[in-house]
């Protein structure tokens, strides 16, 4: 198991896409990183030599990744929240952050889930709630 900036890499996967799985790396950054450490992007994980991977994570602390990068990124949103920026109160509201409608589709910026109905009950619902004012 390779274990790189403290993510265990998937060892069946190619090295292009098991850097993936590094938070603030993506496709570009991993094609980029692999260029500039001289590895082939088509070699399995598992069959990487220590001196390869030692390159990969030279190559990479040239990069922002993992804690750092969360830890930035949570700072600006804290950032945004102190100043009372729009954007800091959408964050807090739970609304959506970059112009989407909330009319409708916000469901994963408000946390939703699940369509809840609002407004009409449904033909059980009232024959429930008779039901139970009766007794």
């Amino acid at each position: 198991m390779i274990r790189i900036v403290g993510i265990d890499l998937p060892e069946h996967k190619k090295i292009r896409y098991a850097l993936r799985s590094i938070f603030g790396i993506g496709d570009n950054r991993s094609q980029s990183i692999l260029a500039e450490a001289h590895v082939d992007e088509n070699k399995r994980t598992r069959d990487l030599t220590t001196d390869e991977v030692n390159r990969i994570q030279r190559a990479l602390d040239r990069y922002q990744t993992e804690g750092n990068l969360r830890r930035e990124i949570n700072d600006n949103i804290d950032r945004l929240k102190r100043t009372r920026a729009y954007r800091g109160l959408r964050h807090i509201a739970h609304l959506p952050v970059r112009g989407q409608r909330t009319r409708t589709n916000s469901r994963s910026a408000r946390g939703g889930g699940k369509r809840k109905t609002v407004g009409s009950l449904s033909k059980e619902m009232v024959a429930k709630l008779e039901d139970t004012s009766k007794k």
